[in-house]
């Protein structure tokens, strides 16, 4: 009487144990192309800014200058490379919430409206023949409703935007979210962080920019009904590139040129 429920029973476990071991034999075998995707989603960004790779290249392009990627940790306090560091070791976004791994920024500095900053954060230095080409940077700072995030690539003389991404935001759909748009990006190459006497004087606009004026150097077109997110990224702007940002690490990339 017992052999119907038994043998259900059986057939129960042994189906349980067979998918059992699917499952494991699929998680083992896809967690190659599983590793492989995080790499892709966590540099493609930082590649875009590198002038390697074209406008949409194909993944297997993206993983070869992903392999030639020279990422350094940069202590903000001091501007140095602290070379016992691991890149893959810091994560910014937790240590800013930590006090024992971030810095208070003085509410008359906190331009950006952050409250705390990571001590460390991973740079990007980017090589041609053996000589610095590029340097670039993520920047972060508040805009209307969220915070911003992006990246900003440097030209060697440390002054010229060669290129910008904001790839994170939660700003209003139509309107501060045009941060994100290719073309709006795409006006920041060329336009210059710092005038000559080394004060930070980027902006966003509040309109068009006057192409005759002598601050048309320095800006960029504003964001059309997105006022305070244009205002964010300006200030975000002066912030990462003031003394509380990588003032001094590129006061020190300056001075002691690094070798690859």
């Amino acid at each position: 009487m017992n052999e119907g429920p038994l043998r259900s029973l059986a057939v129960l476990a042994g189906v349980a144990l067979i998918c059992a071991v699917l499952v494991s034999v699929s998680a083992v075998s896809l967690r190659p192309y599983q590793e492989r995707n995080e790499l892709l989603q966590r540099y493609r960004h930082v590649v875009a800014l590198t002038g390697l790779v074209e406008p949409g290249a194909d993944d297997e392009t993206v993983l070869e200058v992903v392999s030639q990627l020279d990422a350094r940790v940069v202590d903000l306090k001091t501007g140095a490379f602290a070379a016992d560091l691991d890149p893959e070791s810091i994560d910014s976004r937790s240590a800013a919430a930590d006090p024992g791994r971030s810095t208070a920024i003085p509410a008359a500095k906190d331009l950006a409206r952050l409250g705390r900053r990571a001590n460390h954060e991973v740079v990007f230095l980017v090589w041609d023949d053996g000589k610095l080409s590029r340097v670039i940077l993520p920047i972060s700072g508040q805009g209307m409703w969220s915070t911003l995030y992006g990246f900003i690539a440097l030209e060697n003389d440390l002054n010229t935007i060669a290129a910008t991404r904001f790839y994170e935001q939660g700003e209003t759909a139509g309107l501060g979210d045009q941060i994100e748009d290719p073309r709006w990006q795409a006006q920041w190459r060329g336009r210059r962080l710092f005038d000559d006497a080394g004060a930070v004087q980027f902006r966003v606009a509040s309109g068009r920019v006057d192409p005759s004026s002598r601050a048309a150097g320095f800006e960029v077109d504003g964001l059309t009904g997105a006022t305070v997110t244009g205002t964010g990224v300006t200030n975000l702007i002066r912030f990462w590139f003031g003394p509380l940002g990588y003032g001094p690490l590129l006061a020190r990339i300056a001075e002691q040129p690094p070798v690859r």
